[in-house]
């Protein structure tokens, strides 16, 4: 693979925009991202610029970027760190210290040839790494109607919890947690 796999710097704000804004104009947006094209277009830098701030200071965030030869951004996925007394910021609420993987995309062109796997395994082996706090889960959700992601997933060595939430957008459609335990 020729892509570089890295965690975003503050400086990359307008590129963390742009894949965003990428992410959700992709035919299954509707599906895998709880935020609409219309409602991230309307963001200011100034909320660009904090949440790729806070994603490369990887205290609370991470975000992993695939980055093409010629700079541009291919795939990405963030991980949040939850912890019990934190406030819920999608699903249900961490009863130990977890990370959540959100976010996950790749360009049409870059799928099929490992980026998703690349990502995915940086993101998750930063979760593992973490010493304060520990994880002792990693956690995603994926929406019922969305067997490609769950499929990938489960590849990746997630499993269904059997806890589901209403989808953000439907709620009578659900989203399926998907976790990994710590061994």
């Amino acid at each position: 693979m020729e892509h570089v796999i890295r965690a975003v710097r503050a400086e990359d704000w307008p590129l963390a925009r742009e894949i965003r804004l990428a992410a959700l104009q992709d035919p299954v947006a509707s599906v895998a991202f709880a935020e609409t094209y219309e409602h991230a277009l309307a963001m200011p830098d100034t909320f660009w610029q904090q949440r790729t701030t806070d994603a490369a200071d990887g205290v609370q965030v991470r975000q992993f970027v695939a980055e093409a030869p010629d700079g541009r951004w291919v795939g990405t996925a963030s991980v949040l760190v939850e912890r019990p007394a934190q406030e819920v910021r999608f699903g249900e609420a961490a009863e130990v210290d977890q990370a959540h993987v959100v976010g996950v995309f790749v360009r049409p062109e870059a799928r099929g040839g490992g980026v998703a796997d690349a990502l995915f395994g940086a993101a998750v082996d930063w979760a593992w790494s973490l010493s304060a706090p520990r994880v002792e889960r990693v956690r995603l959700y994926v929406h019922e109607h969305n067997p490609r992601a769950a499929a990938f997933y489960r590849r990746f060595g997630f499993v269904p919890s059997g806890r589901t939430v209403p989808a953000p957008d439907d709620p009578a459609a659900r989203e399926m947690e998907f976790v990994i335990e710590r061994a």
